[in-house]
């Protein structure tokens, strides 16, 4: 017997960060919107923990106990009196340390695949304390759609979205650390405003308005991503140039997205993008999209 689950990427259509607190998080106003590329995380059960992985990056994966499937089912099992002795295969396609919550959708994909293999019948709101104790993007990769993050990100509020946005993402040749990103964060904002998600990005969420969310999408991390990944400023104007409503690194990157008006001009960004040898891959998906889901 196995269980598969399908687990989406996301993108942050505002990312405002505060400063630095006593615990090394940093307060957030995190905006979700989860986004079209998946992965599948398969559980079945075995004599011993042990993870596995295939797919565009999977050599960058780690498949020890430092994995957050593999801590998800420790914890999930932990919590429940269960010896978590199951083979975790992960089938990627969200890029890797792309900044787009992959090894969070990971560990969202473990936890909801072993709750149904091992029948614990945990709710929700156990769930997402797990998902909270595993990192600060796993619970969004759980619920998917779209959702305000305060807290560290982990704290959710469920946001209306009106409409179909399309997007391109552009996959670096290599990857940034987020914790690395964050340190940049705070050398380059000695102080740091309390964040605020912007009244006017929400209402374009709320409408389906591409322009009006163009013209309000935000991200506190880029200037520090882009100074510890400084090519990305290449690709940011390759997919602006070809039409892109707006452009933006996503979350800590190094991927970076670009928003368009429609699928054909996706594409055309898309397009574009691999033309300008500024990236090594390019994506197109929609959004938002459900969260962690039963195959």
């Amino acid at each position: 017997m196995s269980v598969t689950v399908r687990v989406p990427a996301k993108v942050n259509v505002q990312l405002a960060v505060g400063a630095a607190r006593a615990d090394g998080f940093h307060d957030l106003a995190n905006v979700f919107l989860a986004v079209g590329l998946y992965d599948e995380v398969t559980v079945t059960p075995a004599d011993e923990l042990r993870v596995t992985c295939e797919g565009p990056g999977s050599d960058q994966v780690p498949l020890d106990r430092t994995n957050l499937a593999a801590r998800a089912a420790e914890l999930l099992g932990e919590r429940y009196g269960i010896r978590p002795d199951v083979h975790l295969h992960i089938a990627k396609d969200i890029p890797v340390a792309g900044g787009m919550a992959g090894g969070s959708a990971d560990g969202a994909g473990a936890l909801v695949a072993c709750d149904a293999l091992w029948g614990t019948g945990a709710s929700q709101g156990e769930l997402l304390d797990i998902c909270a104790e595993l990192g600060s993007d796993v619970p969004f990769s759980l619920v998917g759609g779209a959702a305000l993050g305060t807290g560290r990100g982990e704290k959710l509020e469920p946001l209306a979205v009106g409409g179909t946005f399309h997007w391109v993402f552009a996959v670096a040749d290599g990857g940034l650390s987020t914790p690395a990103v964050y340190r940049e964060f705070d050398r380059l904002t000695p102080v740091a405003p309390a964040p605020e998600a912007a009244p006017a990005l929400l209402e374009a969420l709320r409408t389906g308005d591409a322009d009006a969310l163009a013209g309000a999408v935000a991200n506190d991390l880029q200037p520090a991503a882009l100074s510890l990944f400084p090519s990305l400023s290449r690709t940011l104007a390759a997919g602006t140039d070809a039409g892109a409503l707006a452009a933006l690194v996503s979350g800590s990157g190094p991927t970076t997205a670009f928003l368009a008006r429609d699928a054909d001009a996706a594409r055309k960004v898309a397009d574009a993008l691999l033309a300008s040898g500024t990236c090594r891959a390019a994506r197109v998906a929609e959004s938002p999209a459900p969260g962690a889901t039963l195959l």
